[in-house]
């Protein structure tokens, strides 16, 4: 009967554990060594679909072995990293189209690479890498294969069993790595368009229409101030890297202090405050909005010296009853809040242009707050808000506070 191959073996406990690049290559590596493979430097990477990074990857040697994870952005023709990538065997291998690419580093074959002459310069002996491709079908983004390398320093290299049993390792080690990676990407995406807290219970389960929480919230709404000129007066190129610059902002701020953003809506921004108390959850709003004023203040700035648009923003705050969860068609859900309280922070925000104020609070959520926080606000007047049953009165800071 043939023996499993404990480095198959460990890598298929590894896949299914879940874990990282660091630890997948260097637990390959030390099962390579502990079953005769005389390993010496490895290297493992992968394109990601990830809005702040291209991929990931990790690198091990005999001489640091708990080895390291990097991570690599976007670059551009004339970025070093792009250099480096265009002069890498691995590069030339995936343009070749083959699986495999060996170099005798001992023989001198070091070919057109930089990266061979240090390996062979170091003692390195032969050299291995390996690209194994997804099936188009399972592509998501960049990620359409796994980039992987070995070097030795045995005395005349790796046998040719070596070699054949290195090939089936690195694929193991390639499907690891794909199942990971993939889990990752579906829980970053998740947390990109969703937000943390719906992204955790999409991805726990919560994805039935109609499963909803009834909770009570702080309710952030925003949008920005004479959006409709500015956009009128714009560039089209300008439009979208404006609403970038302000979206960051607010959603920054949001986050800094506790909340969570929902929804972008045009220039709109809709987010919930829900952890802590009433009191803490108001005072997490306020500080959010006042970390956003102060945001502001600095991107006028630096868009002011590049001669582009700027602009400043409403923000209405409230607090109330609200359903939490899916809701849409039974294919197409929308992970949200609704309710009349929902309604009422829009049209408050929305009052912010009449009584000329970049915020606006509730009376029901000034009610709930401190007595510091409610120092600091001074009513604006008793109003009825389009669409609402009862008049509000609406607050905000006090200038002379």
């Amino acid at each position: 009967m043939m023996r499993e191959d404990p480095v198959l073996e460990w890598l298929t406990g590894a896949g299914l554990a879940g874990l990282g690049e660091q630890a997948l290559l260097r637990g390959m590596c030390e099962a390579c060594r502990a079953s005769g493979l005389p390993v010496a430097r490895a290297l493992l990477l992968a394109d990601m679909l990830d809005p702040t990074l291209e991929g990931r990857g990790a690198r091990w040697r005999e001489d640091t072995p708990e080895g390291e994870n990097f991570e690599y952005g976007r670059s551009g023709e004339d970025d070093e990293g792009a250099v480096s990538w265009a002069r890498s065997p691995l590069n030339a291998l995936a343009r070749s189209g083959q699986t495999m690419l060996r170099v005798r580093l001992e023989r001198g074959e070091t070919g057109e690479w930089p990266l061979l002459a240090e390996l062979a310069a170091s003692g390195m002996t032969d050299y291995l890498c390996f690209v194994h491709r997804i099936a188009e079908e399972d592509v998501i983004g960049e990620m359409d294969c796994v980039y992987s390398s070995i070097a030795t320093r045995a005395p005349g290299g790796f046998t040719e069993a070596q070699v054949a049993r290195l090939l089936r390792c690195t694929r193991a080690l390639a499907l690891a790595l794909k199942s990971v990676a993939q889990g990752r990407v579906a829980r970053t995406l998740a947390r990109v368009y969703l937000g943390h807290d719906a992204a955790e219970r999409v991805l726990g389960g919560g994805i039935l229409r109609g499963m909803v929480e009834r909770i009570e919230a702080v309710l952030w709404f925003s949008d920005l101030r004479g959006f409709t000129t500015i956009v009128e007066q714009a560039s089209p190129a300008e439009i979208i890297p404006f609403l970038n610059d302000y979206a960051e902002a607010a959603i920054t701020a949001i986050h800094g202090a506790g909340g969570e953003t929902l929804k972008l809506i045009g220039d709109g921004v809709l987010a919930v405050f829900r952890q802590g108390s009433a009191a803490e959850r108001g005072r997490q709003a306020l500080a959010a909005e006042a970390d956003f004023r102060t945001r502001l203040a600095a991107l006028a700035e630096a868009r002011g010296a590049r001669g582009q648009p700027v602009t400043s923003a409403y923000v209405g705050l409230h607090v109330g009853e609200v359903f939490y969860g899916n809701i849409g068609a039974r294919d197409r859900l929308d992970f949200t809040v609704v309710g009349p309280a929902v309604n009422e922070v829009s049209r408050i925000a929305a009052m912010c242009r009449s009584v000329d104020r970049d915020l606006l609070v509730s009376d029901t959520l000034r009610d709930l707050l401190g007595e510091a926080e409610r120092t600091a606000l001074v009513s604006t007047g008793r109003f009825a808000l389009r669409g609402v049953g009862r008049a509000q009165d609406l607050y905000t800071r006090d200038p002379e506070a």
